[in-house]
């Protein structure tokens, strides 16, 4: 078992999470309240990393962030380092191929919420960030926290992006997937068995609480 790569793994879910979460609230809600001209193709654009191959995102952070580009140079200047093969570099990475998976759930959650309900706390007296707070959180907060489950799993998971983005350089960019790939690499089954099961299982249980949880709280609402 490799717990370094396992501990980096766990690492880069959180940051993605703590990035996401309130960039999946804002954004989601903004989607969910908003009739705008062109509200398609902005919801298609942050949906794109579920339909690109995960090389095609790789590649164009790439082009977008290494050495030679204005970003990496001041990244470079002011850091000391590559943004490419490094860990930040991998934190930008799955920010943007998780928006969906943070995004989506939690805009379909705000949907939910009647329209009536925001008007009567509006005319309450409620401030928009109250009845983000007072109103909407505690009602959308199960796909809230689906939202967050799936970024965490699918950061554990992610393999093509992290792969281009940051290699396998130990300790700094490689991830459990990353480690699985490369013990199957060297013909070592039975440690690539041990990494996938233990990413199964902490998968199914996550999910499986968050199911828990979700279904507790429809049932309160229901009755």
């Amino acid at each position: 078992m490799d717990w370094t790569a396992l501990w980096l793994s766990l690492r880069l879910g959180l940051v993605t999470l703590a990035i996401l979460l309130p960039v999946g609230l804002l954004v989601g809600r903004w989607l969910a309240c908003s009739r705008f001209p062109g509200k398609g193709f902005v919801e298609a654009a942050f949906a794109l990393p579920l339909v690109l191959p995960p090389t095609v995102v790789g590649y164009y952070l790439l082009v977008s962030i290494g050495g030679a580009t204005p970003i990496g140079q001041f990244w470079n200047a002011t850091f000391g380092h590559n943004l490419v093969f490094s860990f930040e570099g991998l934190v930008l990475a799955s920010v943007i191929v998780n928006l969906p998976f943070a995004i989506q759930p939690m805009q379909r959650a705000f949907e939910a919420i009647a329209p009536e309900i925001r008007e009567a706390a509006a005319v309450s007296g409620l401030s928009p960030w109250q009845v983000l707070l007072r109103i909407d959180l505690p009602l959308a907060w199960p796909g809230v926290a689906m939202g967050l489950v799936l970024t965490f799993a699918h950061t554990l998971g992610e393999f093509g992006v992290v792969l281009m983005v940051g290699g396998s350089i130990p300790g700094e960019t490689k991830t459990i997937a990353i480690a699985i790939y490369d013990r199957v690499q060297a013909f070592d089954t039975q440690g690539a068995g041990i990494m996938a099961a233990t990413l199964l299982m902490m998968s199914l249980v996550v999910l499986g609480l968050t199911y828990r949880l979700s279904s507790n709280v429809g049932r309160r609402h229901g009755g």
